[in-house]
Formats: C-alpha cells, sequence, structure tokens
C-alpha cells in the first residue's frame, strides 16, 4: 500500500481549560486557611499585587456601589476597580445589612464562638509523663531507662515492649527496669505503661486502696473475659454473691478506666475557622463572610509605571503577563466569595427550620436544588461547599451537613436522614438502661412519632454510622 500526503479539513469542538480557568476552579474548592496561604503565597511571587491599606470609606466609591451594586459586580474585575475599591465596602457587597450596623455584625460573631470553642491543644501522653519523670525521686541512672519506657509506650497508654527488650535497649540489666516501671505506672494516668488490662486496673485498684478486697481483685485478675461476656452465675456460685452484689463490683470497675492514655491528644490539633458567620438578628438571618485574615488585594501602581517605561520587548511581555495574573486572581477572588455567599444564602432559605430549631427540622436537600436557586453548575457548588464551615446559631457545621437524603412519610411529604438520626439518637439517650430500645422498637416510634416508614436495617444503620452500640451492649445489668 502506497503512502501519501493529504490535507483535509476537519470541525470539531473540545474544552480547553486555561490556566486562568483552572486558578478560579481551584480557588472555588480551597478552605479559608488554604485560600489565605495561597493568596500570601501569590503576594510573595508576583510584583504587580499589593495589600490595600484600610484607609476609611471613601464616599465617591460607596456612591458607586449604592447607584449600582450590579453592574458593579460585574465590571470590579478590571485593573481600576482593583487598585481604587474601597475595601471598606467591599464587605458589604457579600453581607446582608448595611455598612451602618457594623458595630453589632462585628460583636455577635464572636458571641457565637465561645473561646471554649477555639481549639487549644492537649499535652502529648509522652511530654505529660515526661514533664513527670523529670520532677520524680529517681535517679539519673534511672530517668535514663524511664525515657526508653515512655518511648514504647503506645497511644493507647499500654507498654509494647518486653522488659528484656527495654533493658537492652537502654543497656541495663533487666532487675533494673521493674522497679522504674512500678513508678512510671503509678504516674498520672495511673495505670499507664500497663501490659495487660488486668494490670492496668489492677494498679488502679491499688492506688484506690481497694486491695483489701479480695473478691474484687480476683474478679479483675482473672475473670475480666467472664465479666465482659456476662457469664454471671459461675461467678455468682464461687464467690457466694447475690445478684445486687456483684452489680456492685461492677459499677466499681466500670469507673476504672482500661485505656489511660485515650484523653491525652496524640498529634497536632486541626482548627477550624468558619467561613461563614450567620446568626440571627430580630425576625431574619444575617450572614457574613469571614474576611479576617484575607489580604484586601490591588494592583501595584509603582509597577504599573515601571510596566509603562519598559524598553524591550520582553520587558512588557513579562509585566502584561504578571499583571493579567493579578488582575485574573482579584477578579478569582472576588468571584469565589461571591459564590459563596449566594450558596449560603440560598441553604438559609432551604434550611430555615434548622437555624431556628436545631438538626431535628433539617429538610432533605441536594445539590441540585442549591445550583437551580442560584443559576449555577452543580460541580461549582459542590467545590465551594468543599472543606467549608459556617458557624450557626447550633454550632459549627460543614457546608456539606446541610445536603442529605430524603425520607418518605405517610402524608406523602419528606424528612431529611439527619434529622431522623437525630431522632435516633434522642431516643437512645432517654431510654431505660436496663431496657435499652431495639432497632425494631425505634423504627415503630419513629413510625408514630414522624410517620415515616423506616426498616429495622435501616434504623441499625444510622445507629452504626453515629458510633451507638447494640441494645445488647447498652443494656445495663439489673
Amino acid at each position: 500500500m502506497a503512502l501519501e500526503l493529504r490535507q483535509q479539513l476537519k470541525l470539531t469542538q473540545q474544552l480547553v481549560m486555561t490556566p486562568q480557568l483552572q486558578q478560579a476552579i481551584r480557588l472555588l474548592q480551597l478552605s479559608r486557611l488554604e485560600l489565605v496561604e495561597t493568596v500570601q503565597q501569590e503576594l510573595l511571587e508576583n510584583p504587580f499585587l499589593e495589600e490595600a491599606q484600610d484607609e476609611g470609606p471613601q464616599s465617591e466609591a460607596t456612591d458607586q456601589r449604592d447607584a449600582a451594586p450590579e453592574a458593579a459586580a460585574d465590571v470590579a474585575y478590571d485593573r481600576d476597580i482593583a487598585r481604587e475599591a474601597d475595601w471598606e465596602d467591599y464587605l458589604g457587597d457579600f453581607a446582608s445589612t448595611s455598612r451602618q450596623s457594623t458595630v453589632r455584625e462585628s460583636e455577635m460573631p464572636e458571641e457565637m464562638t465561645s473561646f471554649e470553642a477555639r481549639y487549644a491543644a492537649k499535652p502529648s501522653l509522652e511530654g505529660h509523663l515526661m514533664w513527670q519523670l523529670r520532677l520524680s525521686a529517681l535517679t539519673e541512672r534511672q530517668k535514663d531507662i524511664g525515657e526508653v519506657i515512655i518511648g514504647n509506650i503506645a497511644s493507647s497508654g499500654y507498654l509494647h515492649a518486653t522488659i528484656d527488650e527495654i533493658a537492652e535497649m537502654a543497656g541495663v540489666a533487666p532487675g533494673e527496669v521493674e522497679p522504674v516501671l512500678h513508678a512510671l505506672q503509678r504516674f498520672d494516668p495511673v495505670g499507664v505503661a500497663a501490659r495487660t488490662a488486668q494490670e492496668c486496673l489492677l494498679v488502679q485498684i491499688e492506688m484506690l486502696n481497694y486491695t483489701r478486697d479480695k473478691v474484687l481483685v480476683e474478679l479483675v485478675r482473672d475473670h475480666l473475659e467472664d465479666l465482659e461476656k456476662r457469664r454471671y452465675k459461675p461467678l455468682l456460685r464461687k464467690f457466694r454473691l447475690t445478684m445486687e452484689d456483684l452489680k456492685e463490683y461492677l459499677d466499681l470497675i466500670q469507673t476504672l478506666d482500661p485505656m489511660p492514655g485515650a484523653s491525652y491528644g496524640g498529634g497536632d490539633p486541626q482548627f477550624v475557622s468558619p467561613d461563614v458567620f450567620v446568626y440571627k438578628y430580630d425576625d431574619d438571618f444575617i450572614i457574613m463572610l469571614n474576611e479576617d485574615g484575607l489580604p484586601h488585594l490591588q494592583l501595584s501602581t509603582m509597577y504599573e509605571r515601571s510596566a509603562a517605561a519598559a524598553a524591550s520587548a520582553g520587558e512588557r511581555e513579562y509585566f502584561q503577563e504578571k499583571m493579567r495574573s493579578a488582575s485574573w486572581l482579584i477578579k478569582s477572588l472576588y468571584q469565589r466569595q461571591r459564590t459563596l455567599y449566594k450558596v449560603v444564602e440560598s441553604i438559609v432559605k432551604y434550611q430555615r427550620g434548622f437555624f431556628e430549631d436545631g438538626v431535628s427540622r433539617l429538610k432533605p436537600l441536594i445539590l441540585k436544588d442549591i445550583a437551580d436557586d442560584i443559576g449555577m453548575h452543580e460541580s461549582t457548588v459542590s467545590r465551594i461547599t468543599t472543606s467549608k464551615y459556617v458557624a450557626t446559631p447550633h454550632g459549627i457545621m460543614e457546608l456539606k451537613f446541610f445536603f442529605n437524603s430524603a425520607l418518605e412519610l405517610d402524608d406523602g411529604s419528606q424528612v431529611g436522614s439527619e434529622s431522623v438520626k437525630a431522632l435516633i439518637k434522642k431516643l437512645i439517650g432517654e431510654e431505660d438502661p436496663k431496657e435499652p430500645l431495639s432497632d425494631e422498637r425505634i423504627g415503630e416510634i419513629l413510625k408514630e412519632q414522624l410517620k415515616v416508614n423506616i426498616a429495622r436495617r435501616t434504623v441499625a444503620k444510622y445507629r452504626t454510622a453515629m458510633d451507638i452500640p447494640s441494645s445488647s451492649k447498652r443494656k445495663e445489668l439489673f
């Protein structure tokens, strides 16, 4: 077959994502802290970007915004507005109240987020034990051994090494390790560095001076598995106890901590900073974007003059590229904030019952509902709600929380799955510990109260998702 060259005309359509469009999409799905970091990095790399200084309100810009807010939103991306925009009024574009009430607005978000809700790092188990070790009366050699022991303690508080292994790591005889381990096990939390659950609980019993009760000691040392599997009759016969006596022992054992290290943080804390504040004012809900720490950008006038005076074609091209990049970033940031405000505003409209009364009135909602309401694509709504948090009168919630599936009611209406979960949690919290509600019984109550038909396996699925054990494991001894 002969080879030949041939020219052909072919008309095709394809979607090409420019770097600017990719940047705009990426900004949508960044969390607030990631966005601040990205903007700071752009300020370092692009000489045409600079942070605007707050110099108070400018009447001319205010008049322009009040006269035509929609027109200003459409043309706010060019370099003149990017450079001269009044950032005091910029916040007003994304707030549902006037700028005159900024004093009250600045107080309300702080009232909603208490100081206790702001995350502070807990001391680590290792650091807490090392602090006690340095203050103890042990010798320097024993403290060195103690450091090796602490280094082999898991986050649960148990020692994951044998005496011989610790002795080898510390370069000492096994007989020198035992006294140090004995002392460490009496540090706070008591029972730490134990090798078994029995040893952990026995140390706590010793520190509480309960060792005089031989039955209690033997129950913990030899019969923990029987207690866990509720094999009570052999224990009643062996120790000649009544059911009430055994219940008292069980109540006492349940006050002990089998996981002494679980209450200590094992890593760096994750700080959640709300992207949006929603608070109630009179009979309406006020929406404010969290602009704290986010630099207000403008084009640098100094570098614009340098670009105008550029001599070579290469310099002019470089300046133009950087200027376009800076203008596009300002445009993308504006669009991101505008989209976030619209989405939250739509969520508040659909889920007003939640903001009024809490999770029990959360309605079914899907991405398409919000997308249709604000005239955007579902993918855009999905991106803007990723890793975003809103401070509400009922706590800080992820935006994804407000989207939940629907369950059909007898009257043809629908109820949100999160509302059903909340009612299940409430029912279990109010149940009789001696007669816990079965999944089937919970389904019957939901039928009575919400008029919703829900299968037993669905109740079990929701209960498992909330980390609630089954009725057999929730049942207390008579």
